[in-house]
């Protein structure tokens, strides 16, 4: 983003998420439920949103116009988004185009899923045509698999050790038990961590994320107050898939990132990465420069394990849940709940910036797309 937008982001909210949700419940229910949630929480009234973009896997055969049609709305601008892990992000970087172009003046982005069982077994063999032609037949155990092989490489790399990642899912838990909306809050120790199954050597149950139901939902309006958006930046597709999967496209645009922020990594007061995997946030925060000598073990014990870096405060995926695309915009809800100073008892002292990741679409081998987002508290 080189140039400033007027958009503005005023509020967010988040339909509970739920390992086990209630009878009844459905994709389209829980993303009518966060829309109804932000309106409530920005005092916005339904009349006044004439733009909607939609994120989900299993929305369909429903799109965004469906969706609008059973919220009652009359929309100017509409999008449908099903990029997973960057829609959130993907999704804002249309939206304030269209309200800096006068398309729409009050645009309500929601994003989530419900799935059961088979909805996930699904959408993991489907995922896109390449895994279902190359990868389902094996049968290859989805994402476990091929981020087991990620982190085994960076572990050769950095010369890491399974508790090493146990810092980062004991920190973000210690997060996590302050947020009453995450799915796991009871407090786990480095020992814990260690203790639980393995699921693909090295992954173990508390390395993976966890599959929910839910939807987060945010508001994004042309000028006033609110959350203002300092810089974003995206690459998808970088390295066509014949790299080694430990950069993403993050490497490529950090530096306009924060040269458009006006602002350095270490200036952030709160930051939040996609964190489907440990390896794979730490591989963010890489690239993102936060490891400027390489030595991740380091980080880990100095900068997480002590608590001096506000990282993914919601508890992050791996312990508030992923409600499929909702992987995406979770970092973004909590990011705006720091910078207007509703994060309750997580609540991260004078936060002015934060930021937020997105990463994710697992093409073949790992994630091909990477975006992310610098957004700035009001004064």
């Amino acid at each position: 983003m080189s140039r400033v937008t007027n958009a503005v982001i005023v509020g967010a909210a988040q339909s509970p998420y739920s390992r086990h949700p209630p009878e009844g419940t459905t994709t389209g229910s829980v993303l009518a439920d966060a829309f109804v949630r932000v309106l409530e929480a920005t005092g916005i009234r339904r009349e006044e949103v004439d733009g909607l973009g939609v994120a989900s896997f299993t929305l369909v055969p429903d799109r965004a116009i469906d969706l609008a049609w059973k919220l009652g709305l009359r929309p100017r601008w509409l999008m449908d988004d099903g990029n997973g892990g960057v829609s959130g992000i993907q999704l804002i970087q249309h939206a304030m185009r269209a309200l800096d172009a006068g398309d729409a003046e009050t645009i309500v982005l929601v994003s989530g899923d419900h799935f059961t069982r088979e909805d996930f077994t699904r959408l993991v063999d489907n995922y896109n045509r390449t895994t279902a032609q190359y990868l389902a037949g094996i049968p290859h155990g989805g994402p476990n698999a091929l981020f087991a092989m990620l982190t085994r490489q960076q572990m050769e790399r950095h010369g890491l050790e399974r508790a090493d990642y146990g810092r980062l899912a004991v920190a973000q838990r210690r997060w996590a038990g302050l947020n009453p909306v995450a799915v796991y809050r009871d407090p786990i120790t480095l020992e814990d961590y260690l203790a639980a199954p393995i699921v693909v050597e090295p992954l173990g149950r508390l390395d993976c994320v966890p599959v929910v139901s839910g939807a987060d939902a945010l508001v994004l309006r042309a000028g006033g107050d609110g959350v203002r958006i300092r810089a974003l930046r995206a690459l998808h597709n970088w390295d066509g898939q014949e790299g080694d999967g430990l950069q993403t496209g993050l490497s490529q645009i950090a530096e306009g990132l924060f040269a458009d922020a006006g602002a350095g990594p270490e200036e952030m007061d709160v930051v939040s990465v996609y964190d489907d995997y440990p390896a794979m946030a730490l591989a963010q925060l890489v690239d993102l420069g936060y490891v400027p000598d390489g030595d991740l073990s380091r980080f880990l014990r100095e900068r997480i394990d002590e608590g001096r870096m506000a990282l993914n405060t919601s508890g992050g995926q791996l312990s508030a849940g992923q409600a499929g695309t909702a992987g995406g915009t979770i970092g973004l809800v909590e990011a705006v709940a720091q910078l207007l100073g509703q994060a309750g008892d997580r609540q991260v002292s004078n936060a002015r910036l934060a930021l937020v990741t997105g990463y994710g679409m697992v093409l073949y081998r790992y994630g091909g797309c990477a975006n992310a987002i610098v957004l700035e508290g009001p004064s």
